[in-house]
Order: structure tokens, then C-alpha cells, then sequence
């Protein structure tokens, strides 16, 4: 599998790029120190702004190599960082990524997941190799719910994650879409 990396992509109100060192302050206060959000996002709260440089500084690094695929979400009208959105996991034997997203929280409820998804799956198919994405959130997270809901993703009994694991899902709701050929 021949790995393209993190290439931006634009939706109508959306920048999908690679961070930059200037995305640190959006991040620690619209999102990485928010408990509402990391925890809906089942990652830590970061408590301090140097903690969250050594977080961008990892992400920064990891552009290194091809097979990172991590994209800082700005909001064109303000220019800032509102979220993120990421294949967090990749498995190339089978052509497959999975898919997390995370919005700051005075940017929910304006379709801005919902938004980076669909332009994330569009880019994906049209741009990289792989040939199926995946998603899963907690049942507890109904936010995350129904931004994949509302997706071109679809109910599916397991992903890739458990299936190498040999678990079952346990509290996740599991989505996938494939690459359709013509």
C-alpha cells in the first residue's frame, strides 16, 4: 500500500491540514483542556499549555512519516483550530483506517463534525489507497452518535480494531463505508 500522509482538503466552511506550531493556543483553549470534550472524546485533559505543545509537537514530527494521516480542522470564517480529525488507526494489509474526530465545544451544534467527516471520506477515496473506513463511539457518546448517523458510514457488527483484538464490541457502536468501484 503506497501511503500519501496528511494532504489538506477544504469542505464549504473547512480547512482539514496538516497542525502547525501556530495552532497551539486554539488547541489548549477551544478543545485539548476542555473535560467535555476530551472526555466525550475518550482522550486526557490537558491541563496546562506545555503539555499540550509536547501533544502538537508529537503530532508535528509524526508528518515525518507517510503513513500519518492527521488533519487540524480551521474554521475559514475565523481561521482558527477548532478541532481535529484522524485515521488513528491503520492497517494496510486490508487497505483500511479508522476514523476520530473532535470538535472544540463552542463549535458544536453547527454540523463542523458532520462536515470534516464527509470531506475526510470524500478526499480518502479520491486521493489515498484505501478502501474502507471505520468509525466507532462509546454508546454513552450520542454526540459522536449522531454525527455518524447522519454519514454515509453504516451500522456494522464489528471493525478492524476487535476483529485483530478477537474481542467484541462492548459499549461501542461500530460504522463503516467502503470504496465503491466502478
Amino acid at each position: 500500500m503506497q501511503h500519501t500522509g496528511t494532504i489538506p482538503f477544504e469542505t464549504p466552511r473547512l480547512l482539514c491540514r496538516p497542525f502547525e506550531t501556530d495552532d497551539l493556543d486554539d488547541m489548549f483553549s477551544l478543545w485539548a483542556s476542555d473535560p467535555d470534550v476530551q472526555l466525550e472524546y475518550g482522550e486526557p485533559v490537558y491541563s496546562d499549555i506545555a503539555q499540550v505543545r509536547e501533544l502538537l509537537d508529537r503530532y508535528i514530527s509524526g508528518y515525518n512519516s507517510p503513513t500519518q494521516y492527521r488533519w487540524a480542522i480551521i474554521e475559514k470564517k475565523s481561521g482558527r483550530n477548532i478541532g481535529q480529525i484522524a485515521f488513528c488507526k491503520v492497517f494496510p494489509d486490508c487497505s483500511t483506517a479508522e476514523i476520530e474526530y473532535c470538535i472544540g465545544k463552542n463549535f458544536w451544534g453547527n454540523g463542523y463534525a458532520g462536515e470534516a467527516l464527509e470531506g475526510l471520506i470524500s478526499f480518502a477515496f479520491k486521493s489515498t489507497p484505501f478502501l474502507r473506513l471505520e468509525a466507532f463511539h462509546r454508546k454513552v457518546n450520542t454526540k459522536s452518535g449522531r454525527v455518524l448517523a447522519k454519514s454515509k458510514m453504516h451500522l456494522t457488527d464489528t471493525v478492524e480494531r476487535f476483529r485483530r483484538a478477537a474481542t467484541a464490541p462492548e459499549g461501542e457502536v461500530c460504522y463503516c463505508i467502503e470504496k465503491r468501484h466502478k
